[in-house]
């Protein structure tokens, strides 16, 4: 009976330390030991389109099929029909471009409006015509986008 015992004390003893030394291991099971992706960086938005600005105009008496000024022009005869392009850039589902034409001291001559969508550079075209003739003096055309002016072009007709 002290045979068993010992043998029973023996047996506890071992299972004691051994339980001891499994507490005291760092190592995590090998599951655990592959390196874990690094976290992924948080998403960057696609780059924001920008918004549609006006980037120039231009004023002559003939305008090409992709709505362009075929020859920019300062000076005008009395019966020409005045065209101004309006270039764009950027992008927008919905833009207001207005000309506004005056004469000499800022009477109104033509005033129009047009909605535009640019998915990019885009041309825009405005004309306003008289058929007994412009009245010989100064000008101007002023484009807004939005309700905002962006530019104006002085003009002259001469007889």
């Amino acid at each position: 009976m002290r045979y068993t015992r010992q043998i029973f004390f023996s047996l506890g003893l071992c299972f004691t330390l051994m339980s001891f030394a499994a507490c005291g291991k760092s190592e995590p099971p090998p599951s655990q030991q592959a390196a874990a992706p690094p976290p992924a960086a948080p998403a960057t938005p696609p780059p924001a389109a920008p918004a549609v600005t006006v980037t120039a105009i231009e004023l002559g008496n003939q305008i090409s099929a992709d709505k362009r000024v075929t020859q920019q022009l300062t000076a005008f005869a009395s019966h020409d029909t005045l065209y101004v392009s309006v270039l764009t850039n950027g992008a927008s589902p919905s833009a207001t471009l207005t000309a506004k034409w005056t004469y000499k001291d800022g009477q109104l001559v033509n005033e129009s409006t047009q909605t535009i969508a640019p998915t990019g550079p885009a041309a825009t075209e405005f004309h306003i015509s008289k058929p007994d003739g412009w009245p010989v003096g100064t000008y101007k055309v002023e484009v807004s986008l939005n309700g905002r002016s962006t530019a104006t072009k002085e003009f002259e007709v001469k007889g």
